[in-house]
């Protein structure tokens, strides 16, 4: 049911594409543009059934079902689109992998996001799966931080969903008022926010808040100011007259609304001044001190099909302009539903982020404007289905997370959650120094890897060499540091206590190039991956501080690969790691027409492994060479690179 309440964050894929709309579609397409997925999903089948299948019969059968989260259907009409070869995208490969992974098909899955990694390597989501492919069963593994619980309050055959307290009262949002109209999306009645009372611990006698709160349209999650006088709603967009007003589209987005108390009645009902009819703004949410409201939009400048952000309300109730939180927080996915805690964590849902089904609930934080790498709760607040609307208060150890588990699909239910153990950060206290000098180093780029290689923060060191960045307690990072001139440094920890301090300590970069030779660490991969290693990384940087220096020379890059595997297979790959390296050399600025790329496969081994190699030897031949071309004299010198075994 919350995907009512992401009705403009609804991604038609591939549709474009698709021109074969006939006489026999009509009736069907009207209700799938109307997101009337119910009826549009029984009048698709029902063309399948008589024989006038085709590929946009198939797919806006799948769309309609996986947005309906019928996941045995949708993967089942996915698959049928997809063997038809006919304008199949990335994105439907992604969603068939997550349809799959709601139905337990793991491995099937995985195939399938492998297939998405190839067609669209530069997406965000690809590249988390590419680091990180065994991430479901390291979920399954991880320890509960919270124990989860039925609530009595739900209505069964109806959706509730997003409760929040406030003032020992218990707010939420359900669609259990039958006398209200019907909507087309799932053929349940439309949302209206309830609250309830506290009788002997339990929440009993919910009843429609009074005022104006509630239309005859869909109402969605809320947020109260501390003084408990205003509320901050989602709603459909209402225009002039109290109407339901669609965009230029036709399609009727989201809005977020205020509404003061007054006599005990919620009323003089405001859209919020930065909000408009062209996009969605939905799932309000206060920090502590009730001086930011976070929120989810489509709006222009984002990274997905919804994101989050935040904006700044003055002591007047005045707001400022809309912040993105940025691409560590927001995934060409969905991000949406935040709930900040009383210490500032910042909980949200997302199926960007790698998780267990659709939905996942993850924490973040922020430090000097910098959020620390999302954190996935895991189970059991996280299942295959989607578990969204999370809310935890600190003083109680427990909160609320709203799911369609257990085999529901359009049916949401409220559920209780209770803390087993800490969700334990800590802080960093980084300091960058040169190394002979011992002096502070400013605006250092530091970076920390996680053990997977996965950035999880970053930041840039002020004038006097520090710079503060959150992680997640008792697990091992790489922290790194660069600035133009040195060397970049790195240090292996592992995060202990509230806070740590880490200094990294910077050597002056000695010139790389003596007498037209490069003097550089070898640039090993791991074993049939082409991706940029952090280690390797290192090397990278140095030598592209030296090709800006240098801007007289041209760069050739050698890709070599073990003897593992088959010889074309090898070929291949190599030559997608030269074009890697080359790739990150260009991100760091150099020019790409000073570089040239080449693989050589399994031809040119450091160790020919004749009689069986080490996994060091094989290490030693996955590398990239380097030789400088003087393109006038004609002359190639060769890079000279000091023996050195990859730890």
């Amino acid at each position: 049911m919350k995907n009512i309440l992401n009705i403009a964050f609804v991604f038609f894929i591939g549709l474009s594409v698709l021109t074969a709309q006939n006489k026999d579609t009509k009736k069907a397409d009207k209700h799938f543009d109307r997101l009337e997925f119910v009826d549009a999903a029984k009048q698709y089948e029902k063309l399948i059934e008589k024989g006038k299948g085709n590929a946009y019969v198939y797919q806006r059968a799948a769309e309609a079902n996986f947005n309906l989260f019928n996941m045995k259907e949708a993967e089942r009409f996915y698959k049928l689109f997809i063997r038809k070869n006919e304008g199949v995208e990335a994105e439907d490969y992604f969603r068939l992998a997550s349809a799959l992974k709601v139905n337990g098909k793991i491995d099937e899955s995985n195939e399938n996001m492998e297939e998405f990694a190839k067609m669209a390597p530069d997406d965000k989501r690809a590249k988390f799966f590419s680091k990180n492919p065994n991430y479901y069963s390291d979920l399954k593994d991880k320890e509960p931080n919270f124990s989860i619980s039925d609530m009595e309050i739900n209505s069964g055959d109806y959706s509730d969903f997003g409760g929040y307290e406030h003032n020992d009262m218990f707010y939420f949002v359900s669609a259990r008022n039958k006398s209200g109209k019907t909507y087309g999306w799932n053929d349940q009645p439309v949302l209206n926010i309830f609250v309830a009372e506290n009788v002997a611990g339990t929440w009993k006698n919910e009843d429609e808040i009074p005022g104006d709160v509630n239309s005859k349209f869909n109402e969605g999650t809320l947020a109260i100011s501390q003084d408990g006088q205003t509320m901050y709603f989602t709603r459909n967009n209402m225009g002039d007259g109290n109407k339901y007003e669609a965009d230029e589209e036709g399609i009727g987005r989201l809005r977020l609304y205020k509404a003061s108390l007054i006599n005990g009645r919620w009323k003089d009902i405001q859209p919020l001044s930065f909000t408009d009819s062209e996009y969605s703004y939905s799932h309000p949410a206060l920090s502590p001190d009730g001086k930011t409201l976070y929120f989810s939009s489509d709006m222009p400048g984002g990274f997905g099909n919804s994101d989050i952000y935040k904006v700044s309300i003055d002591d007047n109730g005045n707001f400022g302009e809309p912040e993105n939180l940025g691409d560590q927080v927001n995934t060409p996915g969905r991000e949406s539903f935040p709930f900040m805690d009383e210490d500032k964590r910042l909980f949200f849902s997302s199926d960007g982020h790698l998780g267990l089904g659709g939905l996942d609930v993850f924490y973040t934080s922020e430090s000097n404007g910098n959020y620390s790498y999302p954190t996935n709760l895991g189970g059991p607040v996280n299942t295959a289905g989607d578990d969204f609307a999370f809310a935890y208060y600190k003083g109680k150890e427990s909160g609320y997370v709203s799911s369609n588990r257990g085999g529901l699909s359009t049916v949401d239910n409220i559920f209780q959650v209770d803390l087993l153990q800490p969700l334990d950060e800590t802080l960093l206290m980084i300091t960058a120094v040169d190394a002979e000098t011992k002096k502070p180093i400013a605006n250092a780029q530091v970076l920390v890897y996680d053990a997977d290689e996965t950035e999880v923060a970053r930041g840039n060191t002020d004038e006097a060499g520090n710079v503060e960045l959150l992680v997640i307690s008792h697990e091992e990072y790489d922290v790194q540091g660069n600035k133009d001139g040195y060397e970049s440094a790195s240090v292996k920890i592992t995060a202990e206590g509230e806070s740590m301090p880490v200094e990294l300590q910077l050597e002056v970069i000695e010139p790389l190039i003596a007498e037209r030779k490069i003097v550089l660490d070898q640039v090993y991969f791991e074993f049939d991956k082409h991706d940029i290693k952090a280690s390797a990384a290192l090397e990278l940087d140095r030598l592209a501080e030296t090709l800006k220096e240098y801007d007289d020379i041209r760069i050739m890059v050698t890709s070599h690969t073990d003897r593992r595997g088959p010889a074309e297979y090898n070929q291949g790959l190599s030559e997608r790691r030269a074009k890697s390296t080359v790739e990150y050399l260009v991100a760091q600025g150099v020019d790409e027409s000073r570089l040239e790329y080449e693989g050589k496969g399994e031809t040119n081994p450091i160790n020919d492994c004749a009689g069986g190699c080490t996994e060091a030897e094989h290490r030693e031949n996955r590398r990239s060479e380097f030789t400088i071309i003087e393109e006038k004299e004609g002359v190639e010198t060769k890079i000279t690179t000091p023996e050195k075994e990859e730890e």
